[in-house]
């Protein structure tokens, strides 16, 4: 029932689960925290399905993995009405116990693995979560990107001599509204959006501090992304100052896309669930990924 639920929810609250609501919590509330960023590359047969769970913990302290009763992926194209004429499903489990992270159950009959070809302009994926007895739905839209044209180190420096500036050249599409994430390692992200150079070549430099030596080998990634997603990822770089990734330690009021619908008894629209203010941290969000590597001199 409460999968069927899910799934009643697709067309009302498609556009709204994107939305990033700022919510104020207790220093004392732990919250469950879902890295759901799965990075798909199309030259791979199947998608690197590595989905993290853990507990917020207080005071700065580090986050906790924990386990769920179930976790599953659904995924299919929705038809001109807004339903699902197919959906294909993945079920997930703890790779090893204690770890909190959740892979494709490979002890089932049938292939839970997910097909890079799946992943398609269109493609619409649900994640649910069953964790202490609460019921967690969140659902994105899969993002295509294009592949960086150009990595290269600069010799400029933005504050002090110690930095390392690195060169990120490539081109937008032109055929939409654009959002990308761009991944440098070290839990440093970029979020940039083409409204000013849609359809052409952009350039743009980006600084280690003391995180890099000559000889280091460093990628960056290029990640396509929904508005939600780069509204959220915008919000918790500003919120954390670009340290430790936005999946480490996501700021408290910064509110994702994983809904809890636990008790939810109509299908109107995602507020209506009976506890609003519950909620997971983190997001969920499947997109194509670009990388790059490069030697620092």
């Amino acid at each position: 029932m409460k999968k069927l639920l899910a799934y009643l929810f697709i067309a009302l609250i498609f556009g709204s689960c994107e939305d990033v609501v700022d919510v104020g919590l207790s220093e004392t509330e732990s919250k469950l925290v879902v890295d759901g960023l799965l990075r798909v590359d199309k030259e791979q047969e199947f998608i690197n399905v590595r989905l993290g769970l853990k507990a917020s913990s207080i005071f700065f302290e580090e986050n906790q993995p924990v386990q769920a009763e179930s976790v599953m992926i659904s995924y299919g194209q929705l038809n001109s009405e807004g339903a699902f004429d197919a959906l294909s499903t993945s079920s997930l489990v703890e790779e090893t116990p204690g770890s909190g992270i959740y892979i494709p159950d490979p002890n089932l009959p049938t292939d839970q693995r997910i097909r890079s070809s799946a992943a398609e302009l269109g493609t619409v994926f649900i994640l649910e979560i069953n964790y202490q007895d609460r019921y967690y739905f969140a659902q994105t839209e899969y993002v295509p990107t294009v592949p960086l044209d150009n990595l290269e180190q600069g010799d400029e420096v933005f504050f002090d001599e110690d930095q390392t500036e690195i060169i990120v050249t490539f081109t937008d599409d032109g055929e939409a509204d654009n959002f990308y994430v761009f991944d440098f390692m070290f839990g440093e992200f970029q979020t940039v959006e083409d409204e000013f150079f849609q359809g052409q070549q952009f350039q743009f430099s980006f600084f280690y501090d003391d995180k890099t030596e000559p000889g280091d080998q460093v990628t960056v990634s290029i990640l396509g992304a929904t508005q939600g997603f780069y509204n959220y990822m915008d919000l918790v770089l500003e919120q954390t100052g670009n340290g430790g990734g936005p999946f480490q330690t996501p700021v408290a009021t910064v509110r994702g896309n994983v809904f809890d619908i636990t008790g939810a008894e109509s299908v109107t629209v995602i507020d209506d669930v009976e506890n609003p203010n519950d909620f997971a941290l983190g997001y969920f969000a499947v997109v194509q990924e670009y990388k790059r590597n490069l030697i620092i001199e």
